[in-house]
């Protein structure tokens, strides 16, 4: 199911969504690639840039489009490390990306085959291949790790502010 060249640059959306944790913000990695090589990558900075569209995925299209000088990905793979939301599916829809290889499933907003499969009620880009599964483990650690910190620090701040 996945080679040598998934398995590269899934790790490199990973690299990227480690970036993201330490920075605070939700860790999540994207890159898109063509021909072998990475065109475009993001990671989650919504905090950072305080615009709730600066998802990983949204970053990485954006930089590929700019890089291959056109809007249309269609011979291009997104690696992301957590299944696209909404937002990304449709960016990712609109821009025509070919192939989607992704970690772990989103339950509570993905939006490729957790709850709903968005790229088939967008009918928009029909060939499109999504695969995914692809270092979940890791991933979900990652995820476990970044959500349990938070949850610890909101608890820390809460219980300073009423003492």
């Amino acid at each position: 199911m996945f080679d040598e060249t998934d398995s590269k640059f899934m790790k490199k959306a990973y690299l990227l969504a480690m970036r993201a944790y330490e920075e605070g913000e939700v860790p999540i990695g994207a890159v898109i690639v063509r021909e072998g090589k990475a065109i475009g990558e993001g990671y989650n900075q919504t905090e950072l840039l305080r615009d709730a569209t600066a998802h990983a995925e949204m970053i990485a299209i954006t930089a590929a489009e700019n890089t291959k000088d056109n809007w249309r990905l269609n011979d291009c793979t997104l690696y992301v490390t957590v299944e696209p939301c909404m937002m990304c599916t449709g960016a990712i829809s609109l821009s025509r990306i070919g192939r989607i290889v992704y970690g772990l499933e989103d339950p509570r907003i993905g939006f490729i085959s957790s709850r709903f499969d968005g790229l088939q009620e967008l009918n928009i880009n029909k060939s499109v291949t999504v695969e995914s599964g692809l270092m979940r483990n890791e991933i979900y650690e990652l995820m476990q790790s970044f959500f349990r910190e938070l949850r610890e620090r909101d608890k820390s701040n809460k219980s300073s502010r009423e003492s």
